[in-house]
């Protein structure tokens, strides 16, 4: 009777020994996201205690935005600017300023008309020997100033008559452009005042408190991501292989009286300790590899740090 039961009992322990063999330690752990600051200007609200839970998006804490919004009204109000110079050149002269450019023109025809009589009378005087040569030379000079004077107020005119080039057009639409950026980035700046959430989660620690002045990069906030934390676990060598993303698990929490279904997320491809070509067999027996296993556990948050037992269901 006892020869017959020894297989019996010689399989049992071997199917003991796999399942501890499939059997993994850990912890409950979610992912940190440090919340930093962009600006020096102090913390004027914090709208969340450590230890709450906060939703994507929401507001966790507000700096002071004075001066992004004054850098934002300029960069609008030079924005409009441009828009402004854009139109007006689309639009093209206007008709009081044409007739001001031909009135301009009939001005320096009737001056050209008058320094060319008085030429020719300062030329008769100077034949009867009653000018001196300057007063020739002065009158030539202010007949030659008067012909300029005629050229410059028809280049005028035709400039006007001819409009806007095309040239002139594109520098005002890329000013437009370059003033739309400016606004946009001022606008970002503004709204980086103020902290909020990536994602779902838990408020862990509260680094600064109101009043206080952060310098830019120092976090202001730890979040712990994710509605539920996952384990993190450590598979020994001799399973690496055997275990890749998806692969199912029974995870036994500290404190819960029934196993949670989980998959495994992932794995690292780099051991715990390096290199491991460089180790005797005995020696990358005690490698590991750390993994992350997602739990299929609607109830309440488990809290991080939490011991776990995970059981790889390799078969």
């Amino acid at each position: 009777m006892r020869i017959a039961l020894l297989p019996v009992l010689a399989v049992l322990a071997a199917c003991g020994t796999d399942e501890n063999l499939n059997r993994v330690v850990g912890e409950l752990a979610s992912d940190r996201i440090e919340l930093t600051a962009e600006t020096n200007e102090p913390i004027t609200a914090i709208a969340v205690a450590e230890g709450d839970t906060v939703d994507a998006g929401q507001e966790l804490v507000r700096q002071d935005d004075a001066r992004a919004i004054a850098r934002l009204a300029g960069a609008e109000a030079a924005l409009g600017q441009a828009r402004a110079r854009l139109d007006e050149l689309v639009r093209g002269p206007r008709a009081e300023q044409i007739a001001a450019a031909r009135a301009n023109v009939e001005g320096a025809n009737q001056e050209l008309e008058f320094r060319q009589s008085e030429l020719e009378r300062t030329r008769e005087v100077h034949a009867r020997g009653l000018a001196s040569p300057e007063a020739l030379d002065r009158a030539q000079a202010a007949l030659d100033a008067a012909q300029a004077a005629l050229k410059l107020r028809l280049a005028q005119l035709e400039e006007m008559l001819a409009g806007t080039t095309f040239e002139e057009l594109a520098q005002a639409e890329q000013a437009v452009k370059q003033a739309a950026a400016r606004r946009d980035g001022a606008r970002v700046d503004l709204e980086r005042h103020t902290i909020r959430a990536p994602a779902t989660g838990i408020a862990d620690s509260r680094l600064f408190e109101p009043g206080e002045r952060p310098n830019p990069g120092q976090p202001l906030m730890i979040l712990l991501a994710g509605d539920q934390p996952y384990a993190r676990v450590f598979i020994p060598e001799r399973l690496r292989v055997r275990v890749s993303a998806g692969t199912p698990v029974s995870v036994h929490v500290d404190g819960l009286d029934e196993a949670v279904d989980g998959r495994v997320r992932w794995v690292a491809s780099e051991a715990a300790f390096t290199p491991y070509y460089a180790l005797t067999e005995h020696d990358r027996g005690r490698l590991s590899y750390v993994a992350k296993i997602d739990l299929d556990y609607t109830g309440r948050r488990l809290p991080d740090g939490v011991p776990v037992e995970v059981r790889l269901r390799l078969d």
